[in-house]
């Protein structure tokens, strides 16, 4: 990151955190195309998502001075992303013909170690991840030859370090960031606004339970032509690709990628949801001075278990042969994170070469557990009680035979 590109960041963010206006649909709309010179959005999907989150933005989410220039900004880059991606997709429809094959899909539940398993898998050269840094800003679409040195890097690592590095700094020690690290699919289905994503930051809880009823089908058709846009000009072997969220649509996400292979993430409910509870109090912190964790522990605690109900009933129809999916257990997969990897691997027929396990072990080398600080949390700061949790989860830990962990 150079110091000329951090203090442009700053600078901007200043400005971006200044914002005090109303957020409305039309206004936000007229501003990326002010900025961009554009005005074709591309497919119209998008629209009801963006109305409902601004909604439940104004009415419900108590955001503070800085959430809102924060949201102002989230939605007019994703509005400008748009712009711009959809004039590429005029200019190139050959990207159309792009075919994605076999796609690897890491769903489970959050803090499961699903996040350090896509990293390592995208340190394999075979693999393609989308990275942070070209979800932030996909356009122009992504080159081989500059992949490592491509300048949005930067302005992402300053983004990054400027947000949440600047207004939450403990956050990092709860979930790792960097413009050079694997992203998840909530940032891509963001881009239609429906996504899990802005529930984390914000609290929106009429929006949220939208999303996790809402049909799909659009958000990965949407997700399939981001894929596209990606590879064209920086293909690998096979995509790998990661997000909780996707526990909600695996029916939409199976029709979407018919050949995709799943990796289910598990671990004791009681870890997890305390877990993802502090994560989300962690990110609201950027938005609002009103957090009520006890409703934090309530508001996820169905929404987990009404994903996992979702997910478990998809795998158990019997559309989607068994060999498709992988099952990691979060307690075997942090006793041997490479022995893991070679598992699935081995599940689905693929080759771990000698190149990919050196990075692999360098990535675990380079970012060891608690590098950034401890992340510290107990159930009971959320307003769950332990026996209620097991109990309320008992469906999921018994089918799936899930180790209970220590206190």
């Amino acid at each position: 990151m150079t110091t000329s590109t951090t203090e442009q960041v700053i600078e901007w963010l200043r400005t971006a955190l200044s914002y005090n206006g109303v957020l409305d649909a039309q206004s936000l709309m007229d501003e990326a195309m002010r900025n961009t010179g554009l005005s074709d959005f591309g497919p119209p999907y998008f629209h009801e998502g963006l109305r409902r989150l601004i909604a439940s933005f104004e009415t419900e989410a108590r955001m503070n001075a800085k959430g809102r220039g924060i949201a102002h900004a989230l939605l007019l880059r994703h509005l400008e992303n748009r712009l711009l991606v959809t004039r590429d997709w005029k200019l190139h429809p050959e990207i159309g013909n792009e075919k994605i094959v076999r796609p690897i899909f890491m769903v489970g539940l959050p803090r499961t170690g699903s996040t350090i398993l896509h990293d390592l898998f995208a340190q394999d050269p075979d693999n393609r991840a989308p990275m942070t840094w070209e979800c932030h800003r996909p356009s122009p679409p992504t080159e081989r030859a500059t992949f490592p040195t491509d300048p949005r890097i930067a302005e992402c690592d300053a983004w990054i370090a400027t947000t949440s590095g600047r207004l939450v700094p403990e956050y990092k020690a709860i979930h790792s960031m960097g413009a050079q690290l694997a992203q998840e699919c909530v940032m891509l289905q963001g881009y239609d606004f429906m996504s899990i994503i802005y529930a984390n930051q914000f609290r929106v809880p009429s929006y949220e339970a939208w999303v996790e009823e809402t049909d799909l089908h659009s958000v990965y058709a949407t997700h399939k032509r981001q894929l596209q846009y990606m590879q064209w000009h920086c293909p690998g072997e096979r995509w790998v690709l990661k997000s909780v969220g996707h526990l909600w649509g695996l029916d939409c996400l199976f029709e979407t990628y018919p050949d995709a292979r799943f990796v289910l993430t598990h671990r004791d409910p009681i870890k997890f949801l305390a877990s993802h509870a502090s994560l989300v109090a962690a990110g609201r912190r950027m938005t609002t001075d009103d957090i009520d964790p006890h409703e934090i522990g309530r508001d996820w605690s169905k929404s987990w278990e009404s994903a996992l109900r979702k997910g478990m009933a998809f795998r158990a129809s019997g559309k989607v042969d068994p060999k498709q999916f992988f099952d990691v257990h979060f307690v075997e997969f942090l006793k041997d994170p490479i022995a893991m990897v070679g598992r699935v691997y081995d599940h689905f027929g693929l080759r771990l070469s000698a190149e990919a396990e050196r990075r692999m072990r360098a990535f675990l080398a380079d970012n060891p557990q608690g590098k950034h600080g401890q992340h510290r949390y107990t159930i009971d700061q959320f307003g769950l009680d332990p026996a209620e949790v097991r109990e309320r989860f008992r469906f999921y830990t018994e089918h799936y035979n899930v180790q209970s962990e220590k206190a």
